[in-house]
């Protein structure tokens, strides 16, 4: 089941979307929902959100 973060604002906003997977989670624009998805191992995952909790990621720009 794909959701969107809370944070996306309205139901028809464009961002990101996840399906948490047995081995791990899958990504997709929410713009383009047939285009491939990025697929994302558990422990890569893991350590991906880990970090954004503990505010470790590296920034963008």
């Amino acid at each position: 089941m794909w959701r969107k973060s809370s944070y996306s604002g309205s139901p028809n906003a464009e961002c990101v979307e996840l399906a948490d997977m047995p081995d791990g989670a899958w990504v997709r624009d929410s713009k383009k929902p047939n285009a491939p998805h990025v697929a994302f191992a558990t422990e890569v995952w893991g350590a991906f959100t880990t970090s954004l909790r503990r505010h470790e990621a590296l920034p963008h720009g």
